[in-house]
């Protein structure tokens, strides 16, 4: 799949749902933004608004009208999914932007947003743009148990704050399919391997943990990454989701070991930036970056749980 495909989702019995590849951070099969085609056409993560003509380009290949589109949302408002709204609601003038209520404020006006995320992804702001503000009157606030009908297919919302406060997922039982987020971890399909996402300021391993377990009480056929694509686990669910939560907690275990053994902290970041071994599935870059954000959101979350 390249950046810019646009495929049909035909895990299980999904049906009126399209992803594609946004190209993120200039790497292929690392952002994906999804499009239902139903009553009330809805388009599903945002990325972070760079490409965002690219999502644009994917409506006019499905020939959906963006005028046509009634709602675009996002499972949290980092700007990995949440960057583009701004632009889509511009684009999409009847679209109501579905926000996360606990971060809908700060897409209004995203100017702690966007310093929050430069302290996080560091040199990884190179690939943003800073993000539009989106008018309030726009915005429609999702709470936990809320349902975004559709039409065939509803979206229900289930908070999911572990990998940060605002994230929720959407459960769409039609498809009995869930738009995880990242309360799942990151899916790389090319090498069939769940990984580890920790980022700062929010992670909370106990947490996220509780929201592993949530995911498993939905008991999806398909999981609908962010990061990266669909996968379908049937029966399955639950033992998948235990492995991300044996990653995760063999991650945090990682990161807590190696500290004790470290003079520093930066040390701790660039010895699991320079031993990563995704950059054969990303970039060198993209790889060796999210390590060092990943061990930075550990360490948080360690000094907090002090």
């Amino acid at each position: 799949m390249d950046i810019g495909d646009v495929r049909e989702v035909t895990a299980g019995d999904c049906s009126d749902l399209y992803y594609l590849d946004t190209g993120m951070y200039e790497t292929g099969g690392y952002g994906a933004v999804y499009i239902l085609n139903d009553d009330r056409p809805a388009i599903v993560e945002t990325g972070i608004g760079t490409n965002h003509d690219l999502i644009l380009d994917a409506l006019a290949e499905l020939d959906i009208d963006p005028a046509d589109i009634e709602v675009v949302t996002m499972t949290h408002i980092h700007l990995d999914h949440a960057g583009g709204a701004g632009f889509l609601a511009e684009a999409c003038p009847n679209a109501d932007i579905c926000i996360p209520a606990a971060g809908a404020s700060l897409l209004a006006d995203p100017g702690k947003l966007v310093a929050g995320t430069k302290n996080a992804v560091g040199d990884q702001w190179q690939f943003y743009v800073e993000p539009k503000p989106i008018s309030e009157d726009r915005i429609v606030e999702l709470e936990d148990g809320d349902a975004i009908d559709l039409g065939d297919h509803e979206l229900r919302v289930h908070d999911a704050p572990g990998h940060a406060f605002h994230q929720v997922v959407f459960e769409d039982p039609a498809n009995d399919a869930v738009f995880t987020g990242d309360a799942a971890g990151i899916w790389i399909p090319d090498r069939e391997e769940i990984v580890e996402t920790s980022p700062p300021s929010d992670f909370d391993l106990e947490q996220c943990l509780e929201d592993v377990e949530l995911l498993a009480e939905i008991d999806p056929d398909v999981l609908l990454y962010t990061h990266f694509g669909p996968r379908y686990v049937g029966n399955d669910a639950e033992r998948v989701l235990e492995e991300y939560a044996t990653v995760l907690t063999e991650w945090v275990s990682a990161v807590e070991g190696t500290r004790a053994e470290l003079d520093a902290d930066e040390d701790v970041m660039a010895h699991f930036a320079s031993a990563t071994e995704k950059g054969e599935a990303w970039n060198e870059q993209k790889a060796s970056a999210e390590a060092a954000m990943n061990v930075r959101g550990v360490i948080g979350y360690l000094d907090n749980r002090e």
